[in-house]
């Protein structure tokens, strides 16, 4: 019998949670330390230091429409 593995909430990333989803979704290496500049830039997360992915990546293309 195999052990049965955590589902990942999308609600409730760890940076290196969103890091590894973020790599594999857009097939470019996005790394730790780029969601932590990010969240230092004022991403959003949750009171208790997880991210979001839907308001994390709102965020990122708010940004980008800033041309930043």
């Amino acid at each position: 019998m195999s052990e049965a593995k955590n589902p990942i909430d999308p609600n409730r990333l760890t940076p290196e949670q969103a890091a590894k989803l973020l790599s594999a979704a857009a097939k470019i290496r996005v790394s730790v330390e780029q969601i932590r500049e990010d969240l230092e830039a004022g991403a959003p997360r949750n009171p208790d230091g997880t991210i979001n992915l839907m308001h994390y990546a709102a965020w990122m293309v708010k940004e980008m429409g800033r041309g930043n």
